[in-house]
């Protein structure tokens, strides 16, 4: 039994307000490629299969052969072609076989320096491997590998990495930092790492003004922006210098059965970063990278809002994810909003955080109606489900940020969202949310779950959480769940360690209820 029972109230309203109104019968709808039949094998316009002649020229004819044509495929056949970045045009299906590699050269000298847009700002980039502006029907397709030659932009920590793998970075070349920790490869990328030199585009600035900084500007693998129906399906996306994926303010995208891989040392080696599109399906791929894994972005701070194009309408569902700092994340760049995503299906294994969703003073952008269901996970190294408001890593994207403690327009809000049939056999905490003093993070409901984990839930400043039907396994017994600062709080058939010494500890806010029994401030819930 509880002690200290006082008078219940009904939350009839507040409840009403947490059931999110939607059917998993009613996804959103993609509109689907369309290619001709006709064909265009490289090697027919003089590329060469023995990873050193440099086939961009041969590649690139290949392709605007294929666009001048209304379409078809461009066959990259089995073998090894090195290459250097590629414009994807429209109606061209870029088919790389299985038994094929596209490899991009090691010459930085043939990536220019371009405008491009990074972490939601307007930015100096190198120009990525393959990209896309304003093309249409477009696919990448086939069975092979795609390979950014990331290692050649990347710097390195040593404490991410055995002792004889630093040993041979070291010895390749490029330069040491002053305490010896950290690996640069060249003394350009380390004068721009160590001064916090900003990749921004300034007003008044060139892109010759970043000339002194090129190799700081690593690139993503493959940019499609402003592009409509676009197919990515069966190849390997691997080794991007920076974020490996990422489709930005485009529309009707499918993403089927790919694999993408990053070394876990991989700083910002992002899986996928779907940013500011509509109607987009992510299904059957498998992800093992060094950052996020599947995440969902769209702008940062005010940039972000101007913009206005939230990431919206898409499905998510029977993908495999590995390494990655979280499995499926939003955030922390979401201020044109994010809504209408379906997560379904998904297996995380050894991902440092599960479902996660992140922010911070300043962004701004409004995060709902986000719905998921059967998701297992498995030896998660931090949380479960995760909300947090408070997102202190420092961007190069970062520029002066306006901090404002009262709600504005510079105020995330994450609200209205449901998930249930979570497994998670293993992890630090099983649920963790933490909103701002002017921005509680509100109406979330999490149902028939099972949380093996150190610890059950923490809940601070939150308004409208319901557990409903939760099973915590959880060390931690004194509390179980621990409430702070936070109100409409419902805990309703929660299932618990029978040796709990203290399940509910609540400290703050009001309208705390288990069971339809109210919890006092300063009133525990013990068994």
């Amino acid at each position: 039994m509880i002690k200290s029972i006082v008078a219940v109230i009904t939350l009839a309203a507040f409840s009403a307000t947490v059931h999110a109104q939607f059917s998993w019968n009613r996804l959103p709808e993609v509109k689907k490629t369309s290619f001709k039949k006709d064909s265009f094998n490289i090697v027919k316009y003089g590329a060469v299969s023995n990873g050193t002649v440099l086939n961009t020229e041969s590649i690139t004819k290949a392709i605007k052969a294929c666009n001048a044509n209304g379409g078809g495929v461009v066959v990259v056949p089995f073998g090894i072609w090195l290459t250097g970045p590629l414009e994807l045009k429209s109606n061209v299906n870029l088919y790389v076989q299985k038994g094929a590699m596209l490899l991009f050269t090691n010459d930085k000298t043939k990536y220019e320096i371009v405008a491009g847009s990074y972490e939601g700002r307007s930015s100096a980039r190198n120009q990525s491997p393959i990209w896309a502006k304003n093309a249409e029907n477009i696919a990448i397709t086939g069975g092979g590998v795609i390979d950014g030659n990331g290692d050649i932009w990347r710097g390195l920590t040593k404490s991410a990495v055995t002792e004889s793998f630093w040993n041979a970075r070291v010895k390749s070349g490029g330069v040491l930092s002053s305490d010896g920790k950290r690996w640069y490869p060249s003394e350009q990328f380390k004068v721009a790492s160590e001064t916090k030199r900003s990749m921004l585009l300034e007003p008044g600035k060139l892109l010759s003004d970043y000339t002194d900084m090129k190799d700081f500007l690593r690139p993503n693998l493959l940019v499609l922006t402003q592009c409509k129906r676009i197919l990515l399906e069966g190849v390997t996306f691997q080794n991007s210098g920076a974020w490996n994926l990422h489709p930005l303010m485009s529309e009707d995208l499918i993403i089927r059965n790919v694999t993408v891989k990053n070394p876990e040392y991989s700083h910002n080696g992002d899986g996928l970063d779907i940013e500011s599109c509509k109607n987009f399906i992510v299904e059957d791929c498998v992800f093992d990278v060094g950052d996020d894994a599947i995440c969902i972005k769209s702008g940062k701070d005010e940039e972000g809002r101007k913009r206005g194009m939230p990431t919206q309408n898409g499905i998510i569902r029977n993908n495999l994810v590995y390494k990655g700092h979280g499995g499926v994340v939003v955030g922390s760049e979401m201020s044109g909003g994010t809504k209408n995503i379906f997560i379904e299906n998904c297996l995380f294994i050894g991902t440092d955080k599960g479902l996660r969703f992140k922010s911070a003073r300043g962004r701004g952008g409004v995060v709902e109606k986000i719905y998921a269901r059967n998701i297992q996970m498995r030896n998660i190294d931090q949380e479960a489900i995760f909300f947090d408001m408070h997102y202190a890593v420092t961007f190069a994207t970062d520029g002066v940020r306006k901090i404002d403690t009262t709600f504005g327009e510079g105020t995330p809000v994450f609200r209205d969202m449901e998930f249930e049939n979570i497994v998670c056999d293993g992890a630090k905490k099983g649920i963790f949310v933490r909103g701002l003093p002017e921005a509680a993070i509100q109406n979330i409901r999490i149902k028939n779950t099972t949380l093996i984990t150190d610890i059950g839930a923490e809940l601070i400043l939150a308004d409208g959480i319901v557990l409903d039907h939760v099973k915590f396994e959880s060390k931690q017994k004194d509390p179980v769940v621990l409430v702070h600062n936070s109100k409409n709080i419902e805990i309703n058939k929660p299932v618990y360690p029978t040796d709990t010494k203290l399940f509910l500890k609540v400290s703050g806010g009001n309208n705390i209820k288990v069971d339809q029994t109210l919890v006092n401030t300063g009133e525990v819930a013990k068994w």
